[in-house]
């Protein structure tokens, strides 16, 4: 293997040692297994151009070539047949519009979501491609630190605390082999090396500026891990900033499990837009629809709430029945919804209304989370989507969540209970509680103290107090906005010892008529959904009617501004009664539903389209063959047109006596014909012997060059009299007036090629076939001459462009 392959093969494992600090963003390794195929790709393409000699700028080709192949093969759009088309360029924009959303939405670490992986990938890829230019072709291995620095900036803007020094340790390891590598490649060039004393030593021995060289380089290693351990740093990051305001329940920016979406920076950034976004149209046959929700918050920490990863079966599974596991005093209605998402909403999330039982028209691979009641995807978006649903609205009243026992430790919903401890939290909730006897007494009690008559106001500015928490500083200043009430509210109904949650959705929007509803960025909100068992999640929404747009209250969760009045909407409509939205809580029983009959629904699945999987991947095999059989095509095709050639016009034969060039020869034929017979059969006996690597000398005689393929491939009987033959054939065409003619070419051609197949190895015979030498080599020197040409033709063409150039027209002779 030469020097620049070498380097090149090193340029890449550094590339992939550099990217290890990436391990401290992502949750698991996929993003490791991605890069290394594409990186595996990258660089097979460059040893592929080095070992034909391609100049630089195919070589640069070639690399981003195959990381547009790795991509497209990764991250498919579904339109394409490995080759990249139009739709797979249009699906990468959406994985980077995509990557740029999760960057503002998720923490680190994150999930596998596509786009970030997408942009992982291309990032590494292209490191790659910039370090193998550096190192093996520009041999610049120190220039080369600068892409891998590159990749180790990323955590360290990103990542919420300080950077794990493992993953530093094994990048700075792979740029001192990527160092190391290239000066012994250079070593090797020059063939020897000094020591401290001036004495010759060989390549690989011992030496005291090797020594010092290795020690340097392992103490500057050291000094920038532990340097930073006796630094004070400054916690959080970047992400930090863009995605979060603070810890605690009030500002409801605790993560919950690391990496996961951020719901609440997703609230608080569609709130604090100074723009009217439109994002939904929503028509329904309902009179007066509840929320639209598309997320969850139920892991709650001292930081506050967080969400966790839904999981799910797929859609078209179909939708489970929530009257099938609910109280048997619960009544439920059906209606029909349709749902047009604009190019502004992209999330992973769909909105649905609570308890859906069918979704159609949603393209893509969409999930179904019968816990958290969330559709969700990891592939597809909702941009630009529409669907339809079917969804019931469920009808009960304050007496009937009155009959509701308390739940035990035993229960599942017992993990919904947890809370962190709070003096101020506590206290209030014991002070509000007092006397209660049912959960639904004291969910209303926390409920009805969040009112405007208690001093609450709503505000998308808060304020600070202190050293206290956020939890309690919302409810000593009593300012803030949905999310702080939503996460407020579901702490405070913890503490009671009630199974409390934060959803995320939509208020229902600005009515257009005819059940059309106009729904933007405004719309956006958190309430809070308690469960009672054998109703399941009761939506209570705590924040002031006054401040959200397009809210709704029901019979057992009423405005409590205005206690005198029947529940509303914020249509101000008095009839709205329990067969209103005013009604949404519709009791959720899929939590505890362990029957896997009922995850199935009483729905018919969603209708599914064809999978082309199986077909796009036989096609890119198919197509992936036939591009390895066009070498060994080409070679079959050129045999055939040489054979054609040697081809006697006439039965008559050449008798040769003694093999010799002296023999005695029958002349018939045209002997410009027989010459050309003689050259084409001489060719194709020497590509012959390129292909099952018998060594060719240009400088020997044809005679003496039939003689050593006989001796190398121990040819004998017929194989060797046919090599003699043409031997003599070739060397009567060169040198003798009178050329052989009429000779059997193709058979002694025929047969020789028999025996070199017969003594050679396996490998040699199936890369003969397969892969022929002959054929490879005349392609690269036909790309050199072709790019030797073209650099003619430029430089010809600059030279003429220089006569029109402006300085020298407008010059004046002095």
């Amino acid at each position: 293997m030469t020097g620049r392959r070498r380097l090149g093969l090193v340029a890449a494992a550094a590339t992939l040692l550099a990217a290890a600090p990436l391990s401290a963003i992502f949750e698991t390794w996929t993003w490791m297994i991605q890069c290394l195929l594409a990186v595996f790709l990258i660089e097979g393409a460059a040893v592929a151009t080095r070992t034909f000699r391609f100049p630089t700028w195919a070589q640069a080709v070639s690399m981003v070539l195959a990381l547009l192949l790795a991509l497209t093969w990764m991250f498919p759009s579904g339109d394409e047949m490995i080759i990249p088309s139009l739709s797979t360029f249009g699906h990468f924009a959406d994985l980077l519009s995509q990557a740029g959303e999760d960057t503002r939405t998720y923490g680190v670490p994150v999930p596998d979501r596509d786009g970030l992986l997408f942009v992982a990938v291309l990032g590494i890829g292209a490191v790659a491609i910039v370090v193998d230019l550096l190192t093996a072709v520009f041999r610049r291995p120190a220039l080369a630190g600068l892409p891998m620095l590159a990749i180790y900036s990323i955590p360290v803007a990103v990542y919420l605390d300080s950077v794990p020094a493992l993953p530093f340790v094994v990048g700075a390891a792979g740029f001192m082999w990527l160092l190391v590598a290239d000066n012994v490649d250079r070593v090797r060039r020059f063939g020897r090396r000094f020591t401290g004393d001036g004495r010759d030593v060989d390549v690989w021995e011992p030496s005291p500026l090797a020594s010092a060289g290795r020690r340097i380089g392992v103490v500057g290693v050291l000094v920038a891990v532990l340097l930073p351990l006796a630094v004070p740093t400054v916690t959080g990051g970047l992400l930090t900033q863009l995605t979060q305001t603070g810890p605690g329940a009030g500002s409801g920016q605790g993560n919950g499990s690391g990496g996961r979406i951020n719901l609440f920076a997703s609230l608080s950034g569609q709130l604090n837009q100074t723009a009217t976004v439109p994002l939904l149209k929503v028509t329904t046959n309902e009179t007066e629809p509840f929320y639209l929700r598309f997320g969850v918050a139920d892991v709650l920490t001292e930081s506050g709430f967080g969400n966790e990863t839904p999981k799910g079966g797929s859609l078209s599974q179909g939708l489970p029945d929530p009257a099938r596991s609910t109280a048997p005093d619960a009544t439920f209605s059906t209606h029909q919804a349709r749902v047009e998402v604009t190019e502004n909403l992209q999330q992973n999330m769909a909105p649905l209304y609570s308890y859906a039982t069918q979704v159609s028209d949603l393209n893509g691979a969409w999930s179904y989370d019968p816990n958290q009641l969330v559709l969700f995807s990891n592939r597809t978006t909702t941009r630009a989507q529409s669907y339809d649903i079917t969804y019931q609205r469920a009808r009960y009243t304050p007496n009937q969540l009155r009959r509701v026992e308390p739940i035990d430790a035993t229960n599942a919903m017992a993990a919904y209970t947890t809370a962190p401890a709070d003096d101020k939290v506590e206290s209030e909730v014991a002070r509000l509680t007092r006397g209660k006897s049912t959960d639904y007494d004291k969910v209303r009690a926390i409920y009805d103290s969040f009112s405007t008559k208690n001093g609450f106001q709503y505000s998308l500015t808060t304020q600070n107090s202190g050293n206290a928490s956020e939890i309690a500083a919302f409810l000593t200043n009593k300012v803030g906005y949905c999310q702080q009430y939503a996460a407020a509210m579901a702490w405070m109904v913890r503490a009671a010892g009630i199974p409390a949650r934060v959803a995320f959705g939509f208020t229902r929007g600005t009515p257009n008529g005819q059940g059309v509803y106009t729904i933007t960025n405004r719309n956006a909100h958190a309430w809070t959904e308690v469960w009672f068992e054998g109703y399941g999640w009761v939506p209570f929404d705590a924040t002031p009617a006054t401040g959200v747009f397009g809210n709704a209250r029901s019979l057992w969760a009423p405005d409590v501004d205005q206690p005198s009045q029947a529940p509303t909407s914020s249509t101000d409509d008095p009839t709205a009664g329990p067969d209103s939205s005013g009604d949404p809580g519709a009791a959720n029983g899929v939590d505890r539903d362990t029957d896997p009959g009922a995850l199935s629904g009483t729905t018919g699945p969603v209708e599914e389209k064809i999978d082309w999987t199986g077909l796009w991947i036989a096609a890119g095999v198919s197509l992936f063959l036939a591009l390895l059989l066009i070498p060994a095509l080409r070679r079959v095709l050129v045999r055939r047109r040489r054979h054609a050639a040697t081809a006697p016009p006439a039965p008559s034969v050449v008798a040769v006596s003694g093999g010799g060039p002296d023999a005695d020869i029958t002349v018939t034929g045209d002997v410009g014909q027989a010459r050309e017979d003689a050259h084409a059969a001489w060719d194709e006996l020497i590509d012959s012997m390129i292909d099952f690597r018998v060594p060719v000398d240009p400088t020997e005689t044809p005679r003496i060059t039939a003689q050593r393929l006989i001796r190398e491939s121990t040819l004998t009987g017929d194989p060797a009299e046919a090599a003699t033959l043409l031997g003599t054939a070739e060397e009567r065409a060169r040198y003798a007036r009178q050329p052989l003619q009429g000779a059997e070419l193709t058979t002694a051609l025929t047969r020789v090629r028999a025996g070199m197949s017969a003594s050679a190895p396996t490998r040699t015979r199936l890369q003969a076939a397969l892969l022929p030498r002959s054929v490879l080599l005349s392609w690269r020197a036909g790309i050199s001459e072709w790019s030797t040409r073209a650099a003619e033709r430029l430089t010809r063409t600059a030279e003429f462009l220089t006569r029109f150039n402006p300085r020298r027209l407008l010059s004046k002779p002095r």
